[in-house]
């Protein structure tokens, strides 16, 4: 049983003693019922069952017995705000082992390591990390190119047989599209960290020679310059 309601209170609780009369007549009742309520555009829903096409909206969820609210549901994630997540989620871990590289390397300069080999490895860390983001989104790019590709020829023969693409095949070409488009966002960010830590390393190496009092490594030898010909 479904209400649409835009009084939120005197919906629910009409909805509630619905659910209720049975339990209260019988002087028992099932204390796990539930009751749905949640929001289609405009509209506020309330229902004892939860449709599929509202599994992913956010809701609120009721105790049909006591009408105390057991539940505050948020609604899924897109498929850009799950990149959004996972890309603030490797940066942070990129940045929290950026720190601790700092804290080691500017005590390592002076007191641990003895040679630049050694001072490298304590980027190695950092480096995977950034490399196994990289090659993980290389292959869901690759993974999700194959497979919008299979759609739109799948679409673009029935469209060149007179047929019709249907409205369920024509969504999921949309969404694979859209998560093609979040995973290049991240394949991107990914390769923009890996720049940005290949200076850092550079940068220390340099701090490293001068603390330590070591010339930089001689530039690779110019080619001669040709001989001047003869007039």
């Amino acid at each position: 049983m479904a209400l649409d309601r835009y009084n939120t209170g005197a919906t629910l609780l009409m909805l509630l003693a619905t659910l209720a009369a049975p339990a209260l007549a019988q002087n028992k009742g099932d204390s796990g019922k539930k009751l749905y309520c949640w929001d289609e555009g405009s509209r506020r829903i309330c229902s004892d069952t939860l449709p599929p096409e509202a599994v992913n909206s956010a809701r609120q969820e009721f105790n049909a017995r006591s009408g105390t609210r057991s539940a505050e549901i948020q609604r899924a994630l897109t498929a850009e705000e799950r990149a959004d997540a996972a890309l603030a989620e490797a940066q942070q871990k990129i940045d929290a082992a950026a720190a601790d590289t700092r804290r080691r390397t500017e005590q390592a300069m002076l007191a641990t390591y003895g040679s630049e080999d050694a001072l490298r490895r304590v980027f190695a860390e950092r480096t995977a990390i950034v490399d196994n983001n990289i090659n993980t989104a290389l292959y869901n790019v690759a993974s999700l190119r194959e497979a919008l590709a299979a759609q739109l020829l799948s679409a673009g023969n029935r469209e060149l047989a007179g047929q019709k693409v249907s409205d369920k095949q024509a969504g999921e070409i949309r969404q694979r599209h859209t998560e093609l488009l979040a995973q290049l966002r991240l394949q991107a960010a990914f390769e923009q960290q890996r720049k940005a830590m290949e200076v850092e390393i550079a940068e220390s190496l340099a701090r490293y020679r001068e603390l330590k009092g070591i010339a930089p490594p001689a530039a690779p030898d110019a080619a001669p310059a040709p001989a001047p010909t003869q007039g």
